[in-house]
């Protein structure tokens, strides 16, 4: 019984990877075409402001879909973007994300930008440098949130 437990991960993984695979193959991986979307809390009349967007996603403008409402249960707006051209399957891969270029990764960076603004009136930074030394997993988790391209996700 032992022997057989090791199989379940590596069974799904594979599944999972044959999905994908398959989905890249008929060219609707969808992870180009999704709506990247953030909660504002403010009103839908404050995030759209005199008709415009904010700073952040107005340097975006020509190249992006926003689409704003009301966020469900009345908890302040939702901002929704989404690149207007596809994006190709190998540049949102790991590897390229890793390696900065990913073009999703400028629009997750204005929308977090965007969110901070309109709630805050600023993009907070945090103190640099940091007050306490590094541990090893620390350095790991620097070095891969720089390669993230400022996302913060991988």
């Amino acid at each position: 019984m032992k022997k057989a437990l090791w199989m379940v991960p590596v069974v799904a993984a594979g599944v999972a990877a044959a999905r994908k695979a398959g989905a890249a193959r008929h060219g609707d991986d969808g992870a180009g075409d999704r709506w990247l979307t953030v909660t504002v809390n403010r009103p839908t009349e404050d995030v759209r402001q005199d008709g415009k967007l904010p700073d952040a996603l107005q340097r975006l403008a020509d190249g992006i879909d926003v689409r704003i409402r009301p966020a469900p249960g009345d908890r302040g707006t939702e901002l929704a973007v989404r690149p207007k051209e596809p994006t190709p399957a190998r540049s949102t891969s790991a590897p390229a994300r890793l390696a900065g270029q990913d073009p999703r990764q400028e629009i997750r960076l204005a929308l977090r930008e965007a969110k901070a603004v309109l709630e805050a009136g600023e993009v907070l930074r945090p103190d640099a440098p940091p007050t306490t030394r590094d541990t090893p997993g620390g350095r790991l988790v620097g070095l891969l949130g720089r390669r993230s391209g400022g996302e913060g996700v991988l």
